[in-house]
This record gives C-alpha cells, sequence and structure tokens, in this order.
C-alpha cells in the first residue's frame, strides 16, 4: 500500500514527535522512508531585509539562526551552505532514529511547501507523515502553516501528527 514515505523534518519538536509514527507505518508496510529537510530560502535572509526579525533556521536565532543578515550574493551562498549542513545533520539523526528502517535523506532550497509537494511527486511518494507545527513562529499564523498547505495541495495521503 505504501512503498514510499515522506517524513519532512525540520527538527523541530513537533517534526521529531511524528518519527515514531513514520517508523510504526515504514515496519508495518515494509516502506522506505525519505526523510527530507528544506532550507527555506524564503526566511533564510537570501535577499531579505536586513532590518527584519530574528527567523528560525538562519544562523545567530536562539534555534539557528537570523534573517535578513546576507547583503551580497556570497554571503548569501554562505549562509545557504551552513543551513545545508544543519539540515544534512537534522535528517542523518533523524535517520539514526528510525532504526532498521530503509531510509534515505535528502535536503532540498526553496518554499518549504512546495519543495516538499515536488520531493513527492518526483520520488513518486506513496504517504506524507509530518508534524503539526515547525519552526515557522509569527509566520505560520499569518501565512499559514507548511503542513496546512502540503495537506491541502498534496496528490497523497498526509498524516499529520
Amino acid at each position: 500500500m505504501y512503498a514510499n514515505i515522506l517524513y519532512p523534518t525540520d527538527g523541530s519538536e513537533s517534526a521529531e514527535a511524528a518519527i515514531e509514527d513514520v517508523r510504526d507505518l515504514a515496519e508495518t508496510y515494509d516502506a522506505t522512508v525519505h526523510v527530507l529537510y528544506v532550507v527555506d530560502t524564503t526566511h533564510a535572509g537570501l535577499g531579505s531585509d536586513p532590518d527584519q526579525e530574528k527567523a528560525p533556521g538562519m544562523v545567530g536565532h536562539p534555534e539557528g539562526g537570523t534573517a535578513g543578515m546576507v547583503g551580497d550574493r556570497s554571503t548569501a551562498e554562505e549562509v545557504q551552505r551552513t543551513l545545508e549542513r544543519q539540515g544534512e545533520s537534522i535528517v542523518e539523526e533523524a535517520r539514526e532514529q528510525l532504526g532498521d528502517v530503509d531510509a534515505t535523506t535528502a535536503v532540498r532550497a526553496g518554499v518549504p511547501y512546495e519543495a516538499i509537494l515536488d520531493y513527492a511527486e518526483t520520488e513518486d511518494i506513496d504517504l506524507i507523515v509530518m508534524g503539526t507545527h515547525g519552526r515557522t513562529g509569527l509566520d505560520r499564523y499569518l501565512l499559514g502553516s507548511v503542513t496546512e498547505k502540503v495537506v491541502r495541495t498534496a496528490d497523497v495521503p498526509v498524516v499529520t501528527v
């Protein structure tokens, strides 16, 4: 029924709460888990206003970094590489938590919900399992959460935890 399960994670507590469900589903269906981290280029300071408030996932933020710190292209590339390394660490940790479950990891950059949906399509994902709240803070309430956008627009079932 489910051969490929996508587990998008940002390393937040909510995302980590879903890992047990991901593992159980993968074991039940003998599925491969695809662990995905998306570098959020809408909040990564990649061309944003330098006076912008701190945003999650960036260097200098209590949870990982600051937004709006990019003044030139080389700095933007450096920030993105730093966030990609952070993402690689997060997906590897999740992979370890999955134990003996067959798993693959990926780090992508872009608008999170779009990157999740694109990955699901290109990797022939049968099910997406994700936490209901990530690190998007106030933006989640103003713009709608990544999870909500995935639930509303995904072509495959989405389990939220």
